[in-house]
C-alpha cells in the first residue's frame, strides 16, 4: 500500500505546529523538485495550522524586467525583492502584508490579498531557499522524488504542455540545485517517490 504524504510528513507538521504556537513570527520554507509534492505538503500544513501560505509561483518577474541571460542564472526569473520587501519582512515584523500574485499568462498583478500577522508563515515553491531571497527561515524542508516519478506526475499535470515544460523548467531547476544545494541546509528532506501526493 502506498503511504500518503501526510504520514511521512508528520515530523514536518510537528515542527510547524511548534512554530505556529510561538510568540515570534517565523518563516518555514518548502523547496524542492517540480512534481515532488511541495504544493500538496504546503496546502496540507496550511489546512492543519493557523498560518499564512505564500507561493513562489506568484512571484515571477515579468519578462521585460528579467536580465537578457536570465536562463543562464538559476532563479533570475524570480522577483525575490518584491517577495522579501512587500511580504516576508512585514510578516516577520509582526505586521500585515499584501499578497499580489503575478500571473504569467496575463502578465499582470492580481488584486491584493491581505495577509494578517501570524506566528507561522509558509513559503513554498522552487527557489524558496535561493540565497537571493535574503531572509532567515526557522524551518527548511526539501521535497524530492525519483526522475521517473517526477516525469509521470508532471505528464499527468501538464498534459500536452509537458515536453516544453520539461525541456525548459527542469534544467533550470536542476541548475539551481547544483549551484546552491538547498537540501544540504534543510531540517527535513522528504522523498515522496513512494507516496501519494
Amino acid at each position: 500500500m502506498i503511504a500518503p504524504l501526510q504520514t511521512a510528513a508528520a515530523p514536518v507538521l510537528a515542527a510547524a505546529r511548534a512554530l505556529a504556537a510561538g510568540n515570534i513570527p517565523a518563516l518555514l520554507a518548502i523547496d524542492g523538485r517540480c512534481g515532488s509534492g511541495k504544493s500538496s505538503l504546503a496546502a496540507w500544513l496550511a489546512g492543519e495550522l493557523d498560518c499564512n501560505l505564500v507561493h513562489m509561483d506568484d512571484f515571477y518577474l515579468p519578462p521585460a524586467r528579467r536580465r537578457p541571460d536570465w536562463e543562464q542564472h538559476p532563479g533570475a526569473n524570480m522577483d525575490f525583492a518584491r517577495l522579501r520587501e512587500e511580504v516576508l519582512l512585514p510578516l516577520l515584523a509582526g505586521q500585515p502584508a499584501d499578497y499580489r500574485a503575478y500571473v504569467c499568462r496575463s502578465g499582470a498583478l492580481q488584486t491584493a490579498v491581505p495577509l494578517p500577522p501570524r506566528a507561522l508563515n509558509i513559503v513554498e515553491g522552487s527557489y524558496a531557499l535561493h540565497p537571493a531571497l535574503g531572509v532567515d527561515f526557522a524551518c527548511k524542508v526539501f521535497v524530492t522524488c525519483a526522475p521517473d516519478c517526477r516525469c509521470a506526475r508532471l505528464q499527468a499535470r501538464e498534459g500536452e504542455r509537458y515536453p516544453a515544460f520539461a525541456a525548459r523548467w527542469i534544467p533550470l531547476e536542476e541548475a539551481y540545485f547544483a549551484a546552491h544545494a538547498p537540501e544540504k541546509t534543510c531540517d527535513f528532506v522528504l522523498d515522496t517517490t513512494a507516496l501519494t501526493v
